[in-house]
């Protein structure tokens, strides 16, 4: 078989081939994220509460269809970089056994516990009515957006990146046009709410997983599943589940730190909450793309540390933070400039305008330390140091961010609160230039001498 282009192309050209499909699938999806709200906004104030307050729920399945395909991505690209093709077919195939299990927990959570979790955070009866309409669609109809993860990462960890770009702008483009037509009940289709929302949401997903399965089959030649007589592997599970969990708790921190911020802004006023929703929809626009880049870059840091080649996982290192910081800098400079017009698209009124302005320019104070957390986070990932990642998100979100979110909301003046992003990006970068450090003496420095 042929030397793979993750081990040739200059690095440069590789990581711009890598990542720009990724980074324009994933606008694609930012952009759906703010269209869903907008038109879930039209409704009322407490719709959007709703759909706001969803986010943990939402986040943790991500969190679980990505973390582990995290997992199958580095392990995967890792083996072809040893050229041990067998090894690939059986990591492919555990792959999807997965993807099956984590689809089985969305669907528990759909059937019994979406009330509870409503409940848990507002006694306004119309959000707890409008949050489990739908939520409870996007769990129990979650197994198109595990199948659509894990498939694209399945393309990724091979090179093959023009497709996802294929099947996250389809997925993402059906959703924006079912979002109207279902919510408001246009062209004879009745009308549906925000349990209409919903099944735009999981519609756009299935067709995603179902493309995504497709080019599988037909295009990823350096991949063949076999389910047949399948039998799950612990040892390839156990390794895949040693890269992916931390990436896994990593995201769904972001989960519990969400839940606790919506507890936190809810006792001024459920419009605060409203305000932290949004401003999570319009940072995606910032963040997706870096999130894409980062996504390019794993395969090509695990294929290179695989091959042993200490070049090129350097300067896919330096090359990767210099692009995130300079597309956070660009989020930073719109979000200081117009953060009125920006929440004037979700229908907002003068009371969360008030909130929302000094929230959305306090916050994209933090957004070029968090570009350059993230670059190297991915290379923790990619580098099977994916504990440092998790370390650094747990002491952010968790013993930092909210502690301080709390302290600060006990000052009686929400404008307070918003700092606590700030500071607890502060120590993010604290942390990780320490383990960058890390793994520059214990990894990058006796890869060369391997090599």
């Amino acid at each position: 078989m042929e030397e793979n282009k993750m081990g040739i192309m200059p690095v440069n050209q590789l990581i711009i081939s890598m990542s720009l499909p990724i980074m324009a699938s994933m606008l694609v999806q930012a952009l759906y994220n703010i269209v869903d709200s907008v038109f879930v906004s039209q409704i009322n104030e407490n719709a959007l509460t709703a759909v706001s307050m969803a986010f943990p729920i939402q986040n943790l399945m991500i969190a679980v269809g990505v973390g582990t395909a995290v997992g199958v991505n580095a392990l995967l690209a890792r083996s072809l970089g040893e050229k041990d093709f067998e090894k690939v077919d059986r990591i492919a195939a555990n792959a999807v056994f997965l993807a099956v299990l984590s689809y089985l927990l969305f669907l528990v959570i759909g059937l019994f516990f979406v009330e509870p979790f409503y409940r848990s955070q507002t006694d306004i009866e119309e959000i707890i009515r409008y949050g489990k309409e739908y939520l409870t669609v996007c769990c129990c109809f979650s197994f198109g957006a595990f199948a659509q993860l894990m498939f694209e990462r399945l393309l990724q960890a091979t090179g093959k990146t023009i497709y996802t770009m294929f099947t996250q702008g389809i997925g993402a483009i059906v959703n924006i046009i079912m979002d109207p037509i279902l919510i408001f009940g246009l062209f004879g289709f009745p009308k549906m709410g925000v349990t209409g929302a919903a099944a735009a949401t999981v519609i756009g997903q299935i067709v995603a997983g179902i493309l995504s399965v497709w080019l599988n089959a037909k295009k990823n030649y350096e991949v063949h599943i076999h389910m047949k007589g399948f039998r799950p592997n612990l040892p390839v599970i156990g390794q895949i589940y040693g890269i992916g969990v931390p990436s896994i708790i990593m995201q769904a921190i972001g989960s519990v730190m969400n839940y606790g911020m919506n507890r936190i802004l809810i006792s001024f006023t459920s419009t605060a909450t409203a305000v932290f929703g949004v401003y999570f929809k319009l940072q995606s626009f910032v963040f997706m793309p870096v999130f894409g880049l980062n996504n390019g870059i794993i395969p090509i840091v695990a294929y290179n540390y695989g091959a042993k080649n200490r070049e090129r996982v350097v300067s896919t290192i330096r090359h990767t933070i210099v692009y995130a910081m300079g597309i956070m800098l660009a989020g930073l400079l719109v979000f200081q400039v117009i953060p009125k017009p920006l929440l004037l698209l979700f229908n907002a009124s003068e009371t969360m305008v008030g909130i929302g302005v000094p929230a959305l320019r306090i916050i994209s104070l933090s957004f070029l330390l968090a570009g350059f957390c993230i670059a190297c986070g991915s290379v923790f990932q990619a580098l099977g140091r994916s504990v440092y990642s998790m370390l650094v998100s747990v002491a952010r979100q968790l013993l930092v961010l909210l502690p301080v979110a709390y302290g600060l909301s006990r000052l009686g003046n929400v404008n307070l609160v918003w700092w606590a992003i700030p500071i607890a990006e502060l120590m993010s970068l604290a942390m990780t230039l320490f383990f960058m450090r890390q793994i520059y003496l214990r990894v990058l420095s006796r890869l060369s001498a391997a090599s």
